[in-house]
């Protein structure tokens, strides 16, 4: 069981698991998969070839790119000063990966190819090709050197 809302595009190929909500007026490009228990609220973009891992919050007005990967239990926000009625998205660009547990704060912006430890606060912009952990998140090393620590793991 899922619930769709009106007015919502989804590419071809998405796959979208039980117990997930998607709000009217969300876009969801091609080959996309989305978890189990997934919220995804109402006007969000969702880019191509994105993996949304189980019970990720999605609010309003979030921007998703291209290729990005948003582990389990992630929380995007969008009101930064919480029972406004004025809000603002996250927008994370092409090839972000997000980990499980990470808390991103309404208005930022994770830059291209950046990468977001698990449980990391997240209360600035991610500039891009860089890895953040911690709380509040803060600038650790290169997408690079992320990408060879990885590489030597696999091999190892």
């Amino acid at each position: 069981m899922r619930h769709i809302g009106r007015n919502v595009r989804i590419g071809r190929g998405v796959k979208i698991w039980h117990f997930t909500y998607i709000g009217d007026n969300t876009e969801i490009g091609d080959e996309t998969k989305i978890g189990s228990l997934v919220h995804i609220d109402y006007n969000v973009k969702i880019g191509r070839r994105c993996k949304i891992e189980g019970m990720a919050y999605i609010p309003p007005l979030t921007v998703i790119e291209d290729d990005v990967f948003i582990g389990p239990g992630v929380i995007f926000t969008n009101d930064p000063y919480p029972m406004s009625p004025k809000m603002i998205g996250v927008h994370v660009e092409s090839g972000a990966i997000i980990c499980a547990g990470a808390v991103l704060k309404a208005g930022i912006r994770v830059g291209s190819r950046a990468v977001v430890g698990m449980g990391a606060v997240v209360t600035k912009d991610v500039p891009p090709e860089t890895v953040v952990f911690g709380n509040p998140a803060r600038v650790r090393y290169s997408t690079r050197e992320y990408l060879e620590k990885k590489r030597r793991w696999e091999e190892g």
